[in-house]
């Protein structure tokens, strides 16, 4: 039978000097006081491993920071976890982590750390798009609660104003990057599950609205309104410019003169400027290529097509066209983007292949390896079908002198920008 303990009082341990050694008063259980050679005194439990059967020791903290009843109280707390089949210094360990994990896996660390990934995979205008909305609407009220706090009421009770509100498609926005923060949260294993993964069902769904597009009739009525518009000479070369290559208003706004191969007749986008972060190469008409040369004088000699006007060592705004329509009375109707609908359109009613067409469009191929086979063929089938649109644009100036008037007797007619 073991000597019995004599058990420790306050007394006792306030009485407690240093000696040469490092030595050690017992309480019971397991439970100590060792005290140091420099006079400070620490808990320390000791006690045998609940699976591998090893001698543990586990510190409490000093005294009399940690005092006599504190230090029992913990040592019964270890001795019930240890009953249980528990490690009580493994288990502080893990507590520890989990309160470290709520400070440092905040919401907002944690879509930090989800957008350096994403931006990797989406244009800049997007990217821009993507944190703002965060900025806005999410972190100013849940951005430093930890991931592991965050719950579908807590999220639809923070949308729910966007929606009476009746944005709704911010609402769709906000709702979908937060599922891909938290599955990123999942993959990276801060958290078990996505507890939001449900939570769209739960808002009203915006109404699926087109960008405002004109019907192909309208074209020569735009044709004319672009000539005869009181705006830049540049600016209209960027709508022309966008009419004619079908491309976004960034892509078109961020056109370099780098990226132009004039005598391949193409124009090749790099994939990190493009909504799908894929290359994309657009065969060049004589009137695209006429739009070309008029700039040339004026931009020439600087990174971009169409530089802004503050500063042409950048690009111009990609709502310098949209602005522009909207001035010359197309509000409501018509807005940049519009004007691949147009093209699509026509070109649809026209009877061209539609695979040619949304290529062209830089609508991603379902089928990968075959876009990529066929790619370098798709430049050369699509030209006929962009040297048509562009010959029908300039019909439908017919009229007008258009920045890309060209005459097929005598090739390029190049229009002074200036």
């Amino acid at each position: 039978m073991p000597p019995r303990v004599t058990r420790l009082t306050e007394t006792k341990i306030k009485q407690a000097i240093p000696k040469e050694k490092d030595y050690a008063l017992g309480d019971g259980n397991g439970l100590q006081m060792r005290i140091r050679i420099n006079g400070s005194k620490l808990w320390l439990l000791l006690y045998t491993h609940p699976i591998t059967k090893k001698r543990v020791t586990m510190g409490f903290g000093p005294y009399p920071e940690i005092s006599l009843a504190q230090a029992r109280r913990m040592a019964i707390e270890a001795r019930e976890l240890i009953a249980i089949g528990k490690d009580p210094k493994e288990h502080r360990e893990a507590e520890r982590y989990q309160q470290r994990a709520a400070a440092e896996h905040t919401l907002k660390k944690v879509a930090e750390a989800w957008f350096d990934l994403k931006k990797e995979n989406v244009t800049t205008a997007y990217a821009e798009d993507i944190w703002r909305s965060l900025t806005l609407h999410v972190f100013p009220d849940i951005g430093q609660t930890p991931i592991s706090k965050i719950t579908a009421p807590k999220v639809i009770d923070l949308l729910r104003p966007l929606e009476t509100k009746g944005s709704l498609e911010t609402v769709k926005r906000v709702s979908q990057r937060l599922n891909e923060i938290m599955t990123y949260a999942v993959n990276s294993g801060l958290i078990h599950a996505n507890p939001l993964s449900g939570i769209r069902a739960v808002f009203k769904k915006p109404k699926k609205q087109n960008m405002a597009s004109l019907r192909p009739d309208e074209l020569p009525e735009l044709m004319v309104a672009l000539a005869n518009a009181s705006i830049k000479r540049t600016t209209r070369a960027l709508i022309e410019w966008q009419l004619h290559t079908m491309t976004r208003p960034v892509e078109a706004a961020t056109t370099r003169w780098s990226d132009i191969d004039l005598e391949k007749k193409i124009w090749t986008i790099p994939a990190e400027r493009m909504k799908k972060r894929r290359p994309h190469t657009i065969p060049l008409s004589l009137q695209a290529l006429a739009i070309l040369e008029a700039l040339k004088p004026y931009s020439g000699h600087r990174e971009y097509v169409f530089p802004a006007d503050r500063n042409p060592r950048d690009h111009c705004n990609s709502q310098t066209a949209n602005m522009a329509l909207k001035r010359m009375g197309f509000g409501g109707r018509l807005v940049s983007h519009g004007m691949r609908s147009l093209a699509s359109t026509t070109l649809n009613e026209q009877g061209f292949d539609p695979e040619l067409i949304e290529v062209a469009l830089a609508h991603v191929d379902k089928d990968e390896v075959r876009s990529a086979y066929n790619r370098a063929d798709y430049i050369e089938r699509r030209r006929p079908m962009m040297e048509w649109w562009s010959r029908h644009i300039q019909q439908a100036a017919t009229g007008s002198l258009s920045v890309a008037a060209v005459s097929e007797a005598q090739g390029r007619k190049v229009v002074s920008i200036r």
